[in-house]
């Protein structure tokens, strides 16, 4: 096909020919009658076909700064240079023509359950720089700020998930452990998009969600009495010139979900790690990076996104 039939059969982003629009333009000039509602049933089906549907699936992502080489697990490059390629000895996997690290002989054997990203790259040597760009998908500008916690001059991946979407039943959309990362804010989407951290490391014998327990001195009758507080102040906010403010918005939307993962049932037991088996946890690693990978096993299972 030529480039000029291309260009005759092209179609603009919602579906419609430019040809198409000239057409019912020049039939609206001249007084005929065209269905103008079977074209705005296009628009709206092609609205609807831009937005995501939600089909349950869920996103991990382990982070690990100053983790593991590249080239000496994942992408060795055994035909470069010496000076460029990996220590170790390349073995094959069970997908042909992929190789990984001798060090990796399980992974190898599970290589056609995942994908590797070996044209993946930057220029940006500085750590905090390089990290917001792999979290946010953009590059800082020269204000950026390393020494800040969120430093986000842009949402996250995470932040952008949660605000897409929302929460999948009670548990939070999006929750950031053993702490949040530097670039791992919501930037402008605000709070109600910004991650629930757990601060808290899953090996530890005695770990607990501090925020999903109510303060020992305070009773539940107390608590339900607080909700009802918030709600009436909520009511009065709505009458007078706070309305207009979006700080005090996002404050009482943080206050009503707090209270939720506070009495949620589900919340709490998406967080015990306690209550998976110890075989289980034995191989998943009695180590923090294991007891987190399989705490975000448990959290994508409960509806975490």
């Amino acid at each position: 096909m030529s480039d000029k039939s291309q260009k005759r059969r092209a179609r603009c982003c919602d579906g419609i020919r430019r040809r198409d629009v000239i057409r019912i333009g020049a039939a609206g000039l001249f007084g005929a009658s065209f269905p103008l509602a079977h074209i705005a049933r296009a628009a709206s089906s092609a609205q609807a076909d831009r937005k995501p549907a939600d089909k349950g699936v869920s996103l991990i992502i382990l982070y690990t700064r100053g983790g593991m080489s590249h080239l000496d697990t994942l992408d060795l490059k055994p035909e470069a240079p010496a000076e460029f390629r990996g220590d170790f000895r390349p073995i094959e996997t069970n997908v042909p023509g992929m190789q990984i690290s001798e060090h990796l002989p399980l992974l190898a054997r599970q290589a056609d359950k995942f994908a590797i990203l070996r044209s993946m790259t930057h220029g940006n040597s500085g750590h905090g720089l390089a990290d917001h760009y792999m979290l946010t998908g953009y590059h800082p500008t020269p204000a950026f700020n390393q020494n800040l916690t969120p430093n986000n001059e842009r949402p996250c991946h995470g932040s952008i998930i949660a605000h897409k979407f929302g929460p999948r039943g009670s548990v939070p959309p999006y929750v950031a452990l053993p702490r949040q990362h530097p670039s791992g804010g919501s930037a402008y989407l605000g709070s109600s998009a910004a991650p629930f951290v757990v601060d808290a490391d899953p090996n530890s014998p005695d770990f607990a969600v501090p925020d999903l327990a109510p303060p020992l001195d305070i009773p539940s009758a107390r608590l339900d009495d607080r909700q009802r507080l918030f709600a009436q102040i909520d009511r009065y906010r709505q009458t007078v010139e706070v309305r207009a403010n979006r700080r005090a918005r996002e404050l009482s939307a943080f206050q009503q979900k707090a209270f939720d993962l506070m009495t949620s049932s589900e919340t709490k037991a998406a967080f015990d790690i306690g209550r998976e088996p110890k075989e289980l946890r034995d191989k998943y690693g009695r180590h923090s990076l294991g007891q987190m990978c399989l705490m975000g096993r448990r959290l994508v299972e409960a509806g975490v996104r």
